[in-house]
């Protein structure tokens, strides 16, 4: 390996280290209760976005159900080929979208709208035609991407766990989740054994 691509990973992750520490900066109080109560209120959760964004909504739809808050992550492909017929009223629909102008999410949000499902997103762009539509607007901001092209969802990827994370740290308290609530719906593989003992 070059001496200059192991520089590169060393940056990469000192860049990546600096976006989650700075989500601890930007990360507006008044906003994130809203979006907790807003999630520990729901009758259920949809997540929603494409590329990176959605394997990270993916992702964060299996903590909840993790957590006991019924969730599910809806391909946008899917969504607009019947899949939205799983979006209610008083359900809470997450969209990610770091310029906040996926297209792929229009007529999604348009029809959560219309079915009055609380909408939340992360985005960059605060004023965003994604934001607009939204209830519920938390920020995701980065410096840059981590790699040398500054093109790969890397930075921001990262950045977006957190956030997801914080709200699944923020819930597991707000509901009082136990760990034996974990371990009744996880009786798999080693933590199911050391939870079940």
């Amino acid at each position: 390996m070059k001496q200059s691509s192991y520089d590169q990973a060393m940056r990469s992750i000192n860049i990546e280290a600096d976006a989650v520490k700075s989500v601890a900066e930007y990360l507006d109080r008044n906003t994130f209760t809203s979006a907790v109560d807003t999630l520990t209120k729901a009758s259920r959760i949809i997540t929603c976005a494409s590329g990176s964004s959605g394997i990270a909504a993916k992702k964060f739809a299996h903590s909840l159900c993790c957590i006991e808050r019924p969730a599910q992550f809806l391909l946008p492909s899917e969504a607009i080929h019947g899949g939205l017929g799983c979006v209610q009223e008083g359900d809470a629909v997450i969209f990610v979208s770091r310029g906040g102008a996926t297209s792929e999410l229009f007529p999604i949000i348009d029809v959560c709208v219309k079915k009055n499902a609380k909408i939340i997103c992360v985005t960059e762009k605060l004023d965003s035609p994604l934001a607009r539509k939204s209830d519920i607007v938390i920020k995701m901001k980065i410096d840059r991407e981590s790699d040398k092209l500054n093109i790969m969802a890397t930075s921001s990827f990262i950045a977006t766990i957190a956030i997801f994370d914080a709200l699944l740290a923020a819930l597991i308290e707000e509901t009082d989740y136990t760990l034996e609530q974990f371990g009744l719906i996880h009786p798999g593989g080693a933590v199911g054994q050391a939870l079940n003992k």
